[in-house]
């Protein structure tokens, strides 16, 4: 019996488009990061380049730029420690709910404390920022 044209098809395109699809979504990945990369490093040029021009042209345009680098400063040590305080809500967030899940799934073995694993990473970003981060200087 000869095989069927159809079948063949549906051979080739069982193993052509989980392959298709990988490379698609890593080329995809690829161009995203570097144009990421791209558009901050342009931002940091243009940034530098303007700052730079604002404190050569008077001693106030100097004070000005210096004031606006350290506030630019202050809000992204803030943002980063806000980012980290949401990070350990989600990180508890998803330890519990990891230990419920389990606790309800297998109550004969006490496999639900692996849950303990995200809870306490989430515990250890929420406390770093609350009390071992340096505080920003006002």
């Amino acid at each position: 019996m000869e095989p069927n044209i159809g079948d063949t098809l549906v051979a080739v395109s069982v193993f052509l488009v989980p392959i298709v699809g990988s490379i698609a979504l890593f080329s995809f990945l690829a161009v995203a990061s570097w144009s990421e990369a791209r558009r901050k490093e342009r931002e940091a040029h243009y940034k530098s380049e303007t700052l730079k021009k604002i404190a050569e042209s008077s001693g106030e345009g100097a004070q000005g730029a210096l004031e606006l680098m350290r506030e630019q400063e202050k809000n992204s040590v803030k943002r980063r420690l806000e980012g980290m305080k949401i990070g350990g809500l989600v990180t508890s967030a998803i330890g519990i709910g990891v230990m419920v899940l389990l606790r309800g799934l297998v109550r004969e073995e006490p496999v639900y404390l692996v849950g303990l694993i995200p809870l306490l990473i989430g515990v250890a970003l929420l406390l770093y920022p609350l009390l071992l981060a340096p505080k920003p200087q006002e």
